[in-house]
């Protein structure tokens, strides 16, 4: 080990022992090892959580040496905007990671948990998904399916971070028998109880206690692996953190920006050697609110690091820790190839969305909701049957354009009082809160997702959003006027002249929920057909297709499918045309000529998992939607 490392380790050492206990005064304390045990999909589903139907010894007993959280949230009810603001202590939607799978450059000196533990002189493994929507090159010390803590040199200090994905939505849509093979027991699906906004079905029912057997498989997974860290000598001198990334793998919870979708499982362990740093009872519950982008600060807190002052989050545990948060925020943008903009806020009672496209239902013709997965083929079989339940119908419908849930008396999310006059002045105060936290971590998810990247060019959304190249507060007002019911077209059509593409996009998507245009309104939307930005003249296309004048419209979608320069005004031309079902036919002939740039082995059709994907999510239902068959 170099020289340089056994100095920072030995400072480090001190540093920590200086906040233990007093009987520890006169001993120097080793750095606590850092372990993060994560799970694919999953809400708190436990035993431990006290839901009766769960079968979890390992997790119950981490539970019961530790402390349950039970206000933990993830910041995105999918897995890489989550996932970027896990590992980095900032909100996804102020780096421009706030999208299903992207690509986004990183100023160069950004720097991510692991790296500033490794100057603190710590081991870094990661095994082994990463998902940040930005390079993981160069930032771990071991990255990979074999990264382990083993792999460090003796005596370090580690971090390592075990990612399962047994209870991820494609096993738990796939019903396959080997992946619960380990299971001596499974669960009775006649005792499964379903959530009111499920059918009652057999196969509905089939499909959830299938989902609770990768749980107990998960549970075996996480026994076997805290066994390693017992047989190692490290289960004394290791905090252990166990959490899922965001809710069920199953409709109203992945990618619902519901509480179903952001509530996840948060179990803490910490060794009684440092109970200083996390002074609560074995077997305790912890109630205080607690969010994914404080993650990051919060180990650099345990370990005795700086926390850098750009990390948007704040230490939960630790010396200093900070008082609770009185919110947490949420957000929803595109997800794979369904492109919405919906951000929200809750206390320790209520919840407050606001769906800035809540002409975008949750549900439409797409691939990823296609009955390729068991619990969408369920729902698809029931409505063509005219048999689904009405909470379950509402998935296909336009979303009301802002929502409030007292989930202590709706937990699930059932009764909208948005709209109740005695709520008036909650919602006023929760969207005030709101939009100030979007204005204040400078919400670059505010501009269509081909504007953020062309605007960003060769420096990172990320800087460009903190510039002045990104008014966010005229976009947001520009933002406001969509689906809002006091907005007038005479409003949007006044922002059709401003400077600035991303208000002239908004302007175009508030007609949707504005009302009927007059003539002069038609003419200027017309008009934004050559607009200078893509961006808005493909939101105006579309828009004027929808209305019927297909011919103009489409030869604009027709340009944007050819940008092969810009991939995301690729994926936004083709999202339009899928959105226009049918009448999208008449550029079969071009999808056929641009379809081969975005071909590859993923999935056994796509070139990768990025926008070539979701480029080709979006042609292919294109083609379903004009009764063809997709080409091979």
């Amino acid at each position: 080990m170099k020289k340089a490392c056994i100095i920072c380790l030995a400072a480090l050492g001190l540093l920590v022992s200086c906040n233990i206990s007093k009987q520890n005064e006169n001993k120097e304390l080793a750095p606590p090892n850092i372990l993060w045990i994560t799970c694919e999909d999953m809400s708190p589903a436990l035993a431990c959580y006290g839901d009766p139907y769960a079968s979890t010894p390992n997790l119950d007993q981490l539970a019961e040496e530790g402390v349950l959280f039970t206000r933990a949230y993830a910041t995105a009810p999918i897995c890489s905007p989550a996932r970027s603001t896990l590992i980095s202590g900032v909100y996804a939607t102020t780096l421009g990671t706030q999208h299903l799978r992207s690509d986004i450059s990183m100023p160069s000196d950004f720097k991510i948990l692991p790296q500033y533990l490794n100057e603190a002189g710590y081991f870094c493994s990661n095994n082994s998904k990463t998902d940040y929507n930005f390079s993981f090159e160069g930032r771990w010390d071991d990255q990979g399916n074999q990264a382990h803590w083993r792999n460090r040199e003796p005596d370090q200090p580690f971090f390592s971070v075990f990612n399962h994905m047994i209870t991820h939505e494609g096993p738990t849509n796939s019903l396959s028998e080997e992946d619960v093979a380990t299971l001596k027991q499974r669960h009775d699906p006649d005792q499964a109880s379903l959530p009111p906004y499920f059918p009652d079905t057999p196969q509905m029912r089939k499909i959830w206690a299938h989902q609770y057997d990768l749980i107990s498989v998960l549970d075996q997974q996480v026994g076997e692996l805290l066994e390693q860290l017992k047989e190692d000598g490290l289960y004394e001198n290791t905090i252990i953190l166990f959490f899922s990334d965001h809710g069920f793998g199953m409709p109203r919870y992945k990618r619902w920006l519901y509480h179903t979708g952001l509530h996840v499982p948060l179990i803490v362990r910490v060794p009684e050697a440092y109970k200083q740093l996390f002074d609560k009872n074995a077997g305790s519950k912890e109630d205080r609110l607690v969010s994914f982008v404080d993650f990051a600060p919060t180990v650099l807190n345990l370990v005795g690091a700086e926390i850098p002052e750009h990390m948007a989050g704040k230490a939960f545990m630790g010396p200093g820790t900070e008082k609770e948060k009185e919110y947490i925020f949420g957000a929803r943008s595109r997800a794979d190839d369904l492109y919405e903009v919906s951000r929200c806020v809750l206390d320790d009672r209520f919840i407050y969305i606001r769906h800035f496209m809540p002409h975008q239902p949750y549900v439409s013709d797409a691939i990823i909701y296609s009955d390729m997965k068991a619990g969408y083929a369920e729902l698809l079989r029931l409505r063509a049957a005219g048999e689904l339940n009405p909470e379950a119908e509402l998935f296909w419908q336009s979303k009301e354009y802002e929502e409030l849930y007292d989930l202590q008396n709706d937990p699930h999310e059932l009764n909208n009082l948005a709209a109740d006059p005695e709520y008036a002045s909650l919602v006023e105060e929760m969207q005030g809160i709101l939009y100030q936290w979007m204005v204040e971590q400078r919400d670059v998810g505010l501009l269509n997702e081909s504007d953020m990247m062309i605007r960003a060019g060769a420096t990172s959304p990320y800087e460009m959003g903190a510039s002045e190249a990104f008014p966010v507060e005229d976009v947001l007002k520009a933002a406001n006027l969509c689906g809002n019911p006091e907005a007038t077209v005479d409003e949007a059509v006044l922002l059709f002249d401003h400077a600035d593409p991303a208000v002239r996009f908004w302007a175009v998507l508030s007609l949707y929920s504005a009302g009927d245009l007059d003539q002069v309104a038609l003419i200027r939307l017309k008009e934004l057909l050559k607009d200078p930005s893509l961006t808005v003249a493909v939101a105006a296309a579309e828009l004027i297709c929808q209305m019927g004048l297909y011919e103009e419209g489409l030869a604009v979608l027709a340009r944007a499918l050819q940008e092969a320069d810009h991939p995301t005004l690729v994926l936004q031309a083709s999202i339009s045309l899928r959105n226009l079902k049918e009448e999208a036919a008449p550029l079969i002939p071009l999808i056929n000529e641009v379809f081969p740039a975005y071909r590859g082995e993923v999935w056994g059709r796509y070139k990768d998992w990025i926008y070539p994907m979701f480029i080709g999510f979006a042609l292919d239902q294109v083609y379903l939607n004009c009764g063809l068959e997709i080409p091979q």
